[in-house]
């Protein structure tokens, strides 16, 4: 059966269609700076690649053009080949723990959620709409970025604020990356066997979360009402006092609007180092003895080491640490930093396997006491599967 992920973001859309149950990838297609100037897409196949340089004015449009590519390329024979969808929604509320097939009960709820993710959810519910126009017969499943994260107690969803604002207004931690997060527990508990893990699970990226798992279930996360809070990211500052906010509001004549724009895009890793978001850059910065580059990277790591401390407290011993995404996946230098800043733990790091790139294996040499994983994250994977998964029953 052939199932199509599809991430819609606000200016791009990523797909990939793959052979369900094999998990085979057919096809993968990226569409960039969609209604904006010198747009292209990108698509690989069977060891090749395409990228093309074409104006699309829409997500309409984009979506078009791959479904094209797909006949073109002889990937499928006809669109009624693709049988399910799989749609990355970013928010859905407490009420989603699972991913469902969308009715039109779905669809209102992510509309009412865009109130909760105004970025996000309004762009997921236009990559919905298209895909029910173009593919009407085919069926559609919203797979939650918060779905994984409902299963947190009170104590650790609740903020020390007032109550009605939880009971009113829905203010809660609600915590995000939740597919990669459950993907990477699932991987583990395969390639170990056991389902009875203490996981913490490190989405180390632009954007970046921790959480704690007991037997498959989040118990804590680090991010919370809004992908914001939680360690220091790539342009998000993390966990902040919050008169911050007001004090420079007086101090600059900013508005409420322009300071959380500041905190979203110009804080984290860029704000402290004044060069780049990008872990690469900061590594060259660090070579380069650039005193802010060496600052920025001292306080990413910390912010992850207390985190991980932390919830390793509040699952009384880890069994398995996991180090993806990004810069989880790749930079060699976090990671050794991160588990050094863990010795008291028990951690001892096998120096040779952690040079490893981009693979699964485990970094820890064999008397570790927790034993820590590269693991690749794959969310549209873990869409796929579920979307098979909800057809087939």
């Amino acid at each position: 059966m052939k199932i199509l992920s599809l991430n819609a973001g606000s200016s791009s859309m990523k797909f990939q269609l793959y052979e369900m149950p094999e998990e085979k990838v057919l096809i993968a297609g990226v569409f960039e700076r969609i209604g904006l100037n010198n747009s292209f897409y990108s698509i690989k196949y069977n060891n090749n690649k395409i990228k093309k340089e074409i104006q699309f004015k829409n997500h309409e449009e984009a979506v078009s053009i791959f479904l094209k590519e797909l006949i073109d390329l002889k990937i499928i024979d006809s669109l009624e080949d693709i049988k399910g969808i799989g749609h990355r929604i970013v928010h859905g509320g407490d009420k989603y723990c699972d991913s469902v097939i969308i009715n039109e009960e779905v669809i209102q709820d992510v509309e009412k959620f865009s109130t909760l993710a105004p970025l996000h959810n309004p762009v997921n519910l236009l990559g919905i709409n298209i895909i029910k126009k173009i593919l009407p017969d085919s069926k559609n499943v919203a797979v939650f970025d918060t779905a994984f994260h409902q299963t947190m107690d009170k104590e650790s969803f609740i903020y020390s604020v007032p109550y009605e604002w939880y009971k009113e207004y829905g203010v809660r931690r609600y915590g995000f990356h939740g597919t990669s997060h459950k993907y990477l527990s699932e991987r583990i508990c395969e390639i170990l066997g056991r389902k009875d893990l203490k996981v913490i699970t490190c989405h180390l990226g632009g954007g970046a979360s921790i959480t704690a798992i007991k037997d498959g279930k989040c118990i804590e996360t680090s991010m919370g009402f809004t992908p914001l809070s939680g360690i220091t990211m790539g342009t998000r500052s993390g966990d902040i006092d919050p008169s911050i906010i007001e004090y420079i509001m007086q101090k600059t004549g900013k508005s409420i609007k322009e300071v959380m724009n500041d905190l979203n895009k110009k804080s984290g890793v860029l704000g402290i180092s004044g060069i780049s978001s990008d872990d690469r850059e900061i590594e060259e910065g660090i070579k380069n003895n650039d005193e802010r580059c060496i600052l920025a990277r001292k306080i990413f790591v910390r912010r992850i080491a207390a985190f991980i401390s932390q919830y390793n407290t509040f699952l009384n011993g880890a069994d398995i640490i996991i180090f993806s995404a990004g810069i989880g996946e790749n930079s060699e230098g976090v990671r050794k930093e991160v588990m050094n800043s863990l010795s008291s733990l028990g951690i001892i790091i096998d120096d040779e396997k952690n040079k490893s790139r981009g693979v699964e294996t485990v970094i820890t040499s064999s008397d570790s006491k927790i034993s820590c994983y590269i693991i690749p994250t794959d969310e549209e994977l873990m869409i796929a599967k579920e979307t098979y998964e909800l057809i087939e029953r």
